[in-house]
């Protein structure tokens, strides 16, 4: 089978992959980008982003799309496609799509990213970016005043409900058991906080909307059986996130949630295979990170294909 070149191959279609293309071409790569779906990632499907230098707010399909147009001022190829496996070799790395095309390069970043884990209960999907958010400090601001919930019980669910705290007039932190799973010292916090009523033993079990948005929540105490209504404006739900690491070769070294570990420059254990953005471990996933990732990898990868050439 016939075999296209490239000296990188981007796997991911983000701010982190448009980044990382951007720069690759700056460098005079032969470069590909392969997204299997709409080039942006979840930013594309956010209602509004305030916290990406020099945008004071800006719809998130919007700055996918000046990613996107700058990326392809430099003629970056993109390629709609979804990508089978990525296959480390020691003279080129291969990519194969699904629907058979192997292509290789000297090196390879892989920028896919990674989901909010969700409730699957019902009216969540459907009133998502109507009250409904999985990030308090890109969302936040839209609510303040307002009375909103924090569904979870881990440290990013006791850090937002206390960001979330100083800007709306009232949260309800509801987890499912009857103690956090975050840190001692943001409970004590938590415990604190006036401004948070805590609900425990409790679970979600439908998110409630007019034609407005998101009107209250449906509870159940699991201990007691009881059901309950409470009335919030806005649902933030923190049960956790995993990164969509299914095309990370083995051998690549992952922590224990999963994130891909890598040194400074966003390099692997595997020499030429990079990764970015929410897939990486690091400290917080914001946009504005995941965009410098991709810089980093994009010349990192640059400086590592001169010396295989």
């Amino acid at each position: 089978m016939a075999e296209d070149s490239y000296d990188l191959i981007i796997a991911g279609g983000g701010p982190a992959g448009l980044s990382a293309g951007i720069y690759a071409k700056r460098a005079a790569l032969n470069t590909v980008l392969i997204e299997k779906s709409v080039v942006g990632g979840q930013v594309a499907i956010t209602k509004g982003v305030e916290n990406y230098p020099g945008f004071i707010e800006i719809e998130g399909f919007d700055l996918c799309n000046k990613f996107l147009e700058h990326a392809k001022s430099y003629d970056l190829e993109i390629v709609n496609k979804k990508i089978e496996a990525i296959e480390p070799d020691i003279e080129h790395h291969r990519v194969r799509l699904a629907d058979g095309t192997l292509l290789k390069a000297n090196a390879v970043i892989i920028a896919t990213g990674g989901t909010a884990r969700k409730l699957e209960v019902e009216g969540e999907e459907e009133n998502f970016g109507k009250g409904v958010s999985y990030c308090a400090t890109c969302d936040g601001f839209f609510f303040r005043g307002k009375t909103v919930a924090v569904v979870g019980g881990g440290d990013t669910a006791l850090e937002d409900a206390l960001y979330l705290a100083k800007i709306t007039s009232k949260v309800y932190l509801i987890h499912r058991r009857d103690e956090f799973r975050g840190s001692r010292i943001l409970q004590q916090r938590v415990f604190a906080d006036p401004n948070i009523e805590i609900i425990f033993d409790t679970v979600v079990r439908s998110i409630d909307s007019d034609d407005d948005g998101v009107k209250g929540l449906s509870l159940e105490n699991v201990k007691k059986g009881k059901l309950s209504a409470l009335e919030v404006e806005g649902v933030f739900i923190f049960v956790g996130f995993s990164p969509n690491n299914g095309l990370v070769p083995a051998g690549i070294k992952k922590n224990r949630t999963g994130y891909v570990i890598t040194d400074e420059k966003c390099e692997t254990a595997i020499p030429g295979i990079f990764a970015i953005g929410d897939i990486r471990q690091k400290y917080a996933n914001q946009i504005v990170l995941a965009a410098a990732d991709g810089c980093t990898a994009a010349l990192a990868a640059a400086h590592y294909v001169e010396t295989r050439t």
